[in-house]
């Protein structure tokens, strides 16, 4: 076994060194922005005695000078780890880079069981992974399959064509990771306020940290953020949401006893499209999310997504259990061609600087 691991590591490496010169010259066209970077754990359990598992990782890069009070939480949404935000695919700085240079503080983690973020076997979720095709079809290329959804055509924003062989592509398919963050993360961290950043399937998670540290989160982005409330769409009409938002309970008042208090069979319908397989519930009583009424709420969706299907529905969820929210649809504010993977997109700076900077300056 050893004799295999050191093969495959000797392979591994060889493998690499074409790669070095790639990266130099990519070098010179993305300069990394100066900080100091730190790292830690947070959330270990030990099994059994001899093992742990539950523990994320958390890279901590910090600028020479923090110029904003108030560091920002980024949590990778599916299959994503937190190299996606430090730089694209194509070498371009990434949005920690963006931020890093205009004096913000960081947090950035991976995901339990994922990438630098240990996977115990027997203990963790199986491993997986998104085809090929998935990723084609739903963040890169989806401009080539005009019948997924309405304005897939519009994409424009991925660099490279999106395909697999095309070396953007790749490098971003290689960093795609096998696939909940806890409250503990925030007790780690310190008293301070910070603005989660969340993408996709790890939209969740920032409801969840808001209820249950209310006291920590002060505002939260959402990049496209997982829904509609109670069931998916698009590809696939399952309840995946019990509660609504989540798959775990939140602070509603009046309080309910289980997820039957809130299922869409007791919910109001606010419309229906089954071309789409989209319907979207909302709450049929006038309840409140409790803990996330001082936490203003943006949500940011490209006009190319499959989310222009659904997260309005999102945000008319959030509106109605008292949450203050604003849904900023790309194609509105007059940038376009954006997919679901905005923040690795050609334009994924000016979406940074006219859209979620003004708000977390507003907030901050």
């Amino acid at each position: 076994m050893h004799h295999v691991n050191a093969a495959l590591l000797l392979l591994v490496i060889c493998s690499l060194l074409p790669l070095l010169f790639t990266f130099q010259a990519r070098k010179q066209a993305s300069k990394t922005a100066l900080h100091h970077r730190d790292y830690f754990y947070v959330g270990q359990q030990h099994i059994v005695v001899t093992k742990s598992h539950g523990q994320i990782y958390v890279e901590h890069p910090t600028p020479p000078k923090v110029t904003h009070p108030l560091p920002l939480l980024v949590i990778p949404g599916r299959g994503m780890t937190g190299a996606n935000f430090l730089n694209t695919p194509d070498g371009r700085p990434g949005w920690a880079d963006l931020l890093l240079d205009l004096g913000y503080e960081l947090y950035i983690i991976d995901q339990p069981a994922r990438a630098r973020s240990p996977w115990i076997q027997g203990i963790d979720r199986p491993l997986s992974s998104s085809s090929v095709e998935r990723v084609e079809q739903r963040y890169t290329a989806s401009q080539l399959y005009p019948d997924l959804w309405e304005g897939a055509t519009l994409h424009t924003q991925w660099p490279g064509n999106g395909i697999r062989g095309d070396p953007i592509f790749d490098r971003f398919y290689a960093s795609m990771d096998m696939a909940i963050v806890g409250p503990m993360l925030l007790d780690t961290i310190g008293v301070k306020t910070r603005h989660p950043i969340t993408h996709s399937q790890s939209g969740q998670f920032g409801w969840i940290l808001a209820d249950a540290r209310p006291n920590l989160v002060q505002a939260i982005i959402a990049i496209e953020t997982i829904g509609p409330p109670f069931t998916n769409a698009v590809f696939g009409t399952e309840l995946a949401r019990p509660f609504g938002l989540t798959e775990v309970p939140l602070t509603f008042s009046p309080p309910i006893t289980s997820a039957a208090d809130l299922q869409p069979v007791d919910s109001e319908l606010v419309g229906s499209d089954p071309s789409a397989n989209f319907t979207c519930f909302r709450l049929a009583s006038r309840r409140q999310l409790v803990n996330l009424m001082d936490a203003p709420v943006l949500i940011v969706t490209g006009d190319a997504s499959y989310h222009t299907v659904y997260d309005g529905c999102t945000a008319e969820f959030l509106s109605r259990a008292s949450v203050p929210v604003e849904h900023v649809q790309l194609g509105d504010v007059g940038i376009y061609g954006n997919g679901h993977m905005m923040f690795l997109e050609l334009n994924a700076d000016i979406i940074l600087h006219q859209v979620l900077l003004p708000f977390i300056k507003n907030v901050s």
